[in-house]
């Protein structure tokens, strides 16, 4: 039981996905395999053109194996690959590599040398090697396709509360805890400077409440459990105040004081509390940036 796919995000369309091949695969006694592809392959057929990412290749096997993939297959997209006709793809990745029983797709997928096989075309060529071929629809609530590419363009608008109704979780951006400026710290609020992996989709500049985690490290920080999400408010943008020119992801996390340089780290937005703005005077934006977190306490309730 096969289902094929980018999975970029892992959303609420691809659960439909994932949902259909999982319990088909009960029904056949099974393995359920998840195919993804990596780099993207518009970096390939088009290089420098590859969208921001909305989750890293680890992430979506993680939330592949939640949802009950049994195996999260990656692909190497290359030019080879690129160039294969739709038979050729059939034959000798899902046939001769996969022995596909069954194979789940959106109803919008395509495949094959300039996309040129789609949902009626894997069908006949199922049909003739042997494997059923379902489509899933990825429509939602009000006729609204779930897609990456939809997602996308809520998190650059900033719109952090519809990406997550689209996802079914938070935009989660993971990045490397680096040194900045320090600024945060002489105006009391303390930053983490998250830098993030390459390609990342970075929500619109704003402020923002989050949930703030490490990931698996070897080292825990003093007064920091890996694992455990804080409630944090985060700064995304150049700090205009002090005509910054690089746009950086800074977290401030709520009541935690901890060395955590060199930490990865997960940010998982929940709500823009407000735009980026520019203050005339330093008592301004530390009375801003107390707002921010007063706000963050409500949003997120302090919860973990």
């Amino acid at each position: 039981m096969v289902t094929i796919g980018v999975f970029d995000g892992v959303h609420r369309g691809h659960a439909q996905l994932i949902a259909a091949a999982t319990r088909a695969a009960a029904e056949r006694g099974i393995p359920s395999v998840l195919m993804t592809f990596d780099p993207h392959p518009s970096e390939v057929v088009r290089p420098g053109t590859h969208p921001p990412q909305l989750s890293t290749l680890h992430r979506r096997a993680a939330l592949a194996q939640e949802m009950g993939i049994d195996v999260f297959c990656v692909i190497p997209f290359n030019s080879t690959l690129a160039a294969q006709s739709p038979e050729e793809f059939v034959h000798e990745v899902l046939v001769e590599e996969l022995h596909a029983a069954e194979v789940v797709v959106g109803n919008n997928f395509t495949f094959g040398h300039k996309a040129a096989g789609d949902v009626a075309k894997l069908t006949e060529l199922g049909e003739r090697f042997g494997f059923e071929v379902t489509g899933v629809s990825l429509f939602g609530e009000h006729a609204v396709t779930f897609s990456s590419t939809y997602i996308r363009s809520c998190v650059a608008a900033g719109d952090v509360e519809l990406a997550a109704e689209a996802l079914g979780r938070p935009h989660r951006v993971e990045g490397i805890v680096v040194h900045g400026e320090q600024r945060g710290r002489d105006l009391g609020f303390p930053t983490a400077n998250v830098a993030s992996t390459t390609h990342a989709a970075i929500p619109g500049d704003g402020v923002y409440a989050a949930w703030f985690t490490i990931l698996k490290s070897a080292n825990e920080p003093e007064g920091m459990a890996i694992g455990q999400r804080y409630p944090s408010a985060v700064s995304v943008g150049t700090n205009p105040t002090f005509s910054g020119r690089n746009r950086t992801v800074e977290a401030y996390v709520l009541d935690v004081d901890a060395d955590i340089y060199g930490q990865h780290v997960a940010v998982d937005f929940v709500s823009r509390i407000r735009g980026m703005e520019t203050y005339d005077s330093l008592d301004a934006l530390i009375a801003a940036i107390g707002d921010d977190v007063d706000r963050t306490r409500v949003i997120l309730g302090g919860d973990d």
